[in-house]
Parts: structure tokens; C-alpha cells; sequence
């Protein structure tokens, strides 16, 4: 263990450091700049990427786009067609490459706009009433697809024969099925996120929009995370693809995405109808021939394996492609010959590219250490995708086609983090549960001296991992930038271990993982001597928060404080009260009121164990989180005070389940930072400034 420990400490960081550097700090985090969306022109010389920069003063990010020449080695990226005080996003170039369509707010809502390059004028070039929340050009370059929320009853885009509302109608919701809330907001009844197409006459939208699916219910792209990812057009821009969720009263209880096709002309096709599982990311090959999309096996199992799958489009025979290896598929591009795909997948804290071959299904790794995204397919073979671990943000990678070392193309970060103190990542494996393989990793400040304070993160899910990646949200480098360890444990039901490893979570919420976080401790603390993890803090959200409540009554001696972030303390109650009701259903082996399932509840329930708690806790919440409502919290901190524990709450009455704003992820991290001083460094002075060293997170719990 000690020597793969220390080969991790000794890896090249991404960036270089300067002579003199600063601990990292909450500003520096809230204030990096955020890369992503690239797309490539259809001859491979040029790529747009959008650039989200933080407005600290405003309060918010501001978006604007990037052009980057691919075929001068060096070129400086310009900004293109991006004005001050608006946000410029999700660039698409045109079929013939001459002209760059995106959405900007210039006009007060997102809107479609286009430029011709190199130099041209940005034209607005649609007008949706409300805005537009995404697009899809279609291959041909003669029309695009478009989503916004509108009612059922509309039948355009324009929704010009919906009926008025009546009056009287007072300020109550009315609802007669679920969801009635969902994620973050509360559901409009009998609207939805609907796709409609329009045809593009010289350069702008022309009519009023088509619907593509009338007949169907639910939302596509589907809520709360679905985007275009969820579309794909065919290559004659006849056929649109595209994944939804049927709603109704059992969507709550569903996960059954489905896969349609709609070509025009023809009534809608759900190809996927056979499974009652996830269906979802379909994507067309440059030939035509075979649509690739991933698929999970077990219903209303938000975690189950997804599988490459391809169908003929020609015959309509399906074949999964990778069902032989245990990873899960995370996305998906096409090669331009049509002969492979590029996919992403957690493998063992990290999340590498893969080549599969369309024929066999063979898997080749592409990448090695760090997170890759937005994978993007030159003509030529070469391949361009973001990439970033613990370390570094993301930045443009070009990984050549003939092979060979991969080329950064991109450093927006590069100055900031020069400023900033090296840290060393390692990881390490241990026995656990089950005589198990485990993995952890430990980051701490490079060349630290004398024995250091452990901040143990315990991360959500609880089908996730923290990764070899970088967060703007649980930040490793972050936690340990005052002279910290973070150490993180990849416990039964993390993800990067094959499907048994994550299934092994379900009903055994505070079995095996405790087992393993427990092991973990300590095996961190003999892999590496100067952690002293007798002077710890364990810190989680959603399911993390679950854990440390768990912690608080079943390992009360563990840890000298907690911080439990959006999470649980009675998962009898969660099991009504959260929205995606098939979440607690498959954890927990059924409904709440069965009786072999309510004792499984109770058996891993936190607040059974409340009368064992003594250890300080920081408690924090968002009141529009709706995944884990804000009340879990406030009995966490009423039990707390009535048992006159050491205790804070913190509420953000403008936050979901996770903490986004600028201001207030500072201010969280300084809570959180001071949080620990106090019970892990009580002789170094108490409030830390919001520029003071001061998050890994998951998904959705």
C-alpha cells in the first residue's frame, strides 16, 4: 500500500507552481474559470468552446465563447460573438462550417443567434416566447429542434390557442397526480419540457414550431438533469431521436426512460418499449446505420449498469455491445468512420476514455489518470475532450489520431493556480467489508511538516465516488489548503468497481459501508504516518450527511466533529417525503409501510440512535432542496440542542440540494473551515475571512 501511496504523491501535477505560492482559498475556487461545450467545424480547423467566468460582485457567471484555431500549434483561442453583460453558450456550427449558431440572453431570454465567421455581425434568429432551454441542429443544416416548456393543449411553439385561466383562480397548486415537486421547483401541471422543429430559412427559424410528439406526456429532455445528450438527429435531418419519461401518477415510481424516433410523416416510434429500465443517450453513426444508446437492466434502479447498446436502423435488431465489461457507460461519440465509439467510464477513481469496437466490442483505454468529458471527434481521427482530476480544473485536450502523447490545448486557469500551493494526491487499497478490495485517496499540501489534521469526506450517492476529478462544489484540494489531510474512502456502493461493488449498498445502508469507512481510517492513518487521524472530522451530503448522522450514533467516538450537509436523519420519514420515490424504494427492498421493508428501514435508520450522539455537528441545508427537504435538517439540529451538543445550522433559503452561488459557496466553505479549526486546530484562532483557506459531490443524493 505504501508504495502505491507514494507513486500517487509523486505524479506530475498539471500545472507548474511558482517559488512563492498561497494556500488556496474559497475566492480562488468561486472564481475559476469554467470550460466546456466544445464543438468542432465540420473540416476539423476550428473549435468553439464556452468560457463561464465569475461576476464575484454581481454574484453570478457570465458565459462567452471561444475560438481556437486547431491547425496552428500554440494559436491563442479569441473571443467570438460574446458581449459584456450577457451569457453567450452552447455553440453549434452551421452544416457547411461558414457560420456559428448559440444561445444568448441578450434579448432577455435565451434566444438562438448566429454569426458568420470568421468576423460577422451576431444576428438573433429566433424569437420563443420564454425562451429556449436547448437546441439540436440537424446535420443537413435545414432545420433545428428546439425545447421549451409549454402546455399540452399548445399546438406550436407559439401556444396561441391555449385556453385563458379562470378567474378566481387563486394562489393554490392543484394537483390530482405526481410529481408535485421535483429536484428544485414545483410542478406546473399539464406542462412540460416539449421539443418542437423548426425549418431554418436563410440563417433564422421560420414559423411557428412543430411538435414532435404531441400524444406523449413527460418531459424530453427529461427532468432534472436531461439535455441534448438526450437528441440525436439522423444524417438525412429526417429523423429526430430522443429520450422521455412518461408522466404521471407512477412516475415517481419510475426510471423508465424511453428512446423515440419521429420522423416526419410517420407517428412517433418508441423503439425501447420491451424495457421497463433506463434508455437513454441515443446517438446516430456518421453512415446512418446503427443508433448506440445506453441501457440498465432492473427497473427503478437509478444505478444499475449502463450498457452500450447498438440498433440497426435498417433492420431494427438490437445488440448490447458491452455487456462484458463490468463499467458503466457515461457517454458516448461516434468515430467518423463509423467503426468505433468513444465512451466514457468511472474505472477506479478515475474516469479515462475508451475506445469499443462497433464489430466486437472490444474495450481499449485511451487516457490515464483524471476525469475526461465532452468528448469531441475531429474528421480527421483525432479526438478532443476536457480533462481534470484533484489537481486542476478542466482544460482542451487533442489526442492525436496515429497515437502518441496527448496535447493540452488550453490552460484557463494556468495563472491562478501558480499562485497556489502543490498539493500531493495519493491512493491507496485496503481490505474491507467482506475481505473486499477498497480504494482511498489522500491529498494534502506538498512538503507539509509534522503530523497532520484529517478532514475525512464521505461522499453522496450513494452509488458515486469522489474520483480523481476536480469539484466546484466538495473541493479536496480546497479542504486541505489550512494544513489539512482529506482522505476519502470508496465504500461498498461506490461506482468504478463493476456492478456488484455498487449493488452491495442496497439495504445495508450502515452495514458494510461503516465497516469500510472505519477501515479506511486506519488504514489511511498506517499507509501514511503523518495523518493523525485521532484528530479528525468526518464531513458528507445527501447520502454522506446520511452517514455522518449514522457516524453520530454508531461510531460517537470516532471523530472530535461532524458536518452533515443535506442529509438524513430519519429515512423512515425520506421514504415519503422526497420526490423520486423509486430512490428509497429499490434502497430499501419496497414500500415504507410493507413490513419487511419498514424493518430494514429501521434498522438503518439514524434517528434510533439519537440518544448515543455527544459529538459537535454543523448542520447545513437548502431550502429548495426537494431530493432531501430542508426539515431532515432541522430535526438533526433540534435533537442536537436538545441534547445541548456543540452545534451550528446553516440554511440557505436560495439553494437546492447543492450550494452553487459564488457568495455563498464562500461562505459555506468558511462555516465549514471554521467548523473544523475549531475542534481540530482550537489553538490557531477562531473566524476565518471569506479569502482565508477555507468541497466531491454526486449527482443527485
Amino acid at each position: 500500500m505504501k508504495k502505491l501511496l507514494l507513486a500517487g504523491f509523486a505524479a506530475l501535477a498539471l500545472v507548474p507552481t511558482t517559488a512563492i505560492a498561497r494556500p488556496m482559498t474559497a475566492v480562488d475556487l468561486a472564481s475559476m474559470k469554467r470550460i466546456g461545450a466544445p464543438v468542432a467545424s465540420p473540416d476539423g480547423r476550428w473549435l468553439v468552446y464556452q468560457l463561464r467566468e465569475t461576476d464575484l460582485a454581481a454574484n453570478r457567471g457570465r458565459i462567452d465563447l471561444w475560438l481556437l484555431d486547431l491547425r496552428r500549434p500554440g494559436a491563442e483561442a479569441v473571443r467570438i460573438a460574446s458581449t459584456p453583460e450577457h451569457n453567450e453558450h452552447d455553440p453549434k456550427f452551421s452544416a457547411d462550417g461558414r457560420a456559428l449558431y448559440f444561445l444568448s440572453n441578450q434579448s432577455g431570454s435565451d434566444q438562438l443567434w448566429r454569426v458568420d465567421l470568421p468576423s460577422g455581425t451576431p444576428q438573433r434568429v429566433s424569437d420563443v416566447a420564454g425562451g429556449i432551454s436547448g437546441y439540436l441542429l440537424a446535420p443537413t443544416g435545414d432545420r433545428v429542434a428546439i425545447w421549451t416548456d409549454r402546455g399540452l393543449q399548445c399546438s406550436d411553439a407559439v401556444c396561441a390557442d391555449a385556453p385563458d385561466a379562470p378567474e378566481g383562480q387563486g394562489s393554490a397548486r392543484v394537483y390530482d397526480e405526481t410529481f408535485v415537486r421535483h429536484w428544485d421547483a414545483w410542478e406546473t401541471p399539464g406542462t412540460f419540457s416539449r421539443i418542437f422543429t423548426y425549418p431554418i430559412v436563410n440563417g433564422r427559424l421560420e414559423g411557428n414550431g412543430t411538435p414532435v410528439a404531441p400524444g406523449l406526456r413527460g418531459h424530453a429532455p427529461t427532468r432534472p438533469f436531461g439535455g441534448a445528450e438526450e437528441l440525436a438527429w439522423s444524417p438525412d435531418g429526417r429523423t429526430l431521436f430522443f429520450t422521455l419519461r412518461e408522466a404521471g401518477r407512477e412516475e415517481p415510481n419510475s426510471t423508465n426512460l424511453e428512446i423515440y424516433a419521429a420522423r416526419e410523416g410517420q407517428p412517433v416510434q418508441n423503439l425501447t418499449a420491451a424495457n421497463q429500465a433506463t434508455d437513454t443517450m441515443p446517438v446516430v453513426s456518421p453512415d446512418g446505420r446503427w443508433l448506440a444508446y445506453t441501457a440498465m437492466a432492473r427497473p427503478t434502479y437509478e444505478a444499475d449498469r449502463q450498457v452500450l447498446h447498438l440498433r440497426d436502423l435498417q433492420t431494427g435488431a438490437v445488440r448490447p455491445l458491452t455487456q462484458g465489461w463490468d463499467r458503466s457507460v457515461g457517454s458516448i461519440a461516434w468515430a467518423p468512420d463509423s467503426r468505433s465509439l468513444l465512451v466514457t467510464a468511472q474505472d477506479v477513481l478515475d474516469v479515462p476514455l475508451f475506445r469499443v469496437d462497433a464489430r466486437t466490442g472490444n474495450v481499449t483505454r485511451l487516457t490515464e489518470s483524471g476525469s475526461v468529458g465532452n468528448v469531441t471527434p475531429l474528421r480527421d481521427g483525432s479526438i478532443v475532450y476536457t480533462l481534470n482530476s484533484i489537481q486542476a480544473p478542466d482544460d482542451l485536450w487533442l489526442l492525436p489520431r496515429r497515437g502518441g502523447a496527448p496535447r493540452r490545448l488550453t490552460s484557463v486557469n494556468a495563472a491562478l493556480l501558480a499562485e497556489l500551493d502543490p498539493i500531493s494526491v495519493g491512493r491507496f487499497s485496503f481490505a474491507g467489508a467482506g475481505g473486499d478490495r477498497v480504494w482511498g485517496q489522500i491529498v494534502k499540501p506538498a512538503g507539509a511538516q509534522g503530523r497532520l489534521p484529517v478532514a475525512f469526506l464521505i461522499h453522496g450517492g450513494p452509488q458515486g465516488s469522489f474520483n480523481n476529478a476536480w469539484s466546484y462544489r466538495w473541493n479536496p484540494r480546497l479542504f486541505s489548503a489550512p494544513g489539512y489531510a482529506t482522505v476519502s474512502v470508496d465504500f461498498h456502493g461506490s461506482t468504478g468497481y463493476g456492478q456488484a461493488f455498487t449493488d452491495a449498498i442496497r439495504q445495508n445502508w450502515g452495514g458494510a459501508p461503516l465497516e469500510d469507512l472505519r477501515l479506511g481510517v486506519a488504514a489511511a492513518g498506517n499507509v501514511d504516518p503523518q495523518l493523525d487521524v485521532a484528530n479528525a472530522c468526518a464531513l458528507g451530503g445527501s447520502y454522506g450527511g446520511y452517514m455522518v448522522n449514522w457516524i453520530a450514533g454508531n461510531w460517537p467516538d470516532g471523530f472530535k466533529c461532524l458536518v452533515s450537509h443535506a442529509g438524513i436523519i430519519d429515512t423512515r420519514i425520506m421514504a415519503y417525503e422526497t420526490e423520486e420515490l423509486w430512490f428509497t424504494e429499490w434502497e430499501n427492498g419496497g414500500v415504507p409501510w410493507d413490513p419487511a421493508v419498514r424493518a430494514t428501514i429501521e434498522r438503518w435508520n439514524p434517528i434510533n440512535y439519537v440518544q448515543n450522539w455527544r459529538t459537535p455537528m454543523l448542520v447545513i441545508h437548502g431550502e429548495r432542496d426537494f431530493r432531501i427537504p430542508y426539515s431532515q435538517s432541522l430535526a438533526m439540529f433540534n435533537a442536537l440542542q436538545r441534547r445541548n451538543i456543540p452545534s451550528r445550522l446553516v440554511m440557505y433559503p436560495d439553494e437546492n440540494h447543492w450550494i452553487l452561488k459564488p457568495q455563498n459557496s464562500i461562505q459555506w466553505y468558511r462555516e465549514v473551515h471554521n467548523w473544523l479549526q475549531r475542534y481540530l486546530q482550537p489553538g490557531a484562532g477562531q473566524t476565518m475571512g471569506t479569502g482565508a483557506p477555507l468541497g466531491a459531490g454526486e449527482r443527485g443524493r
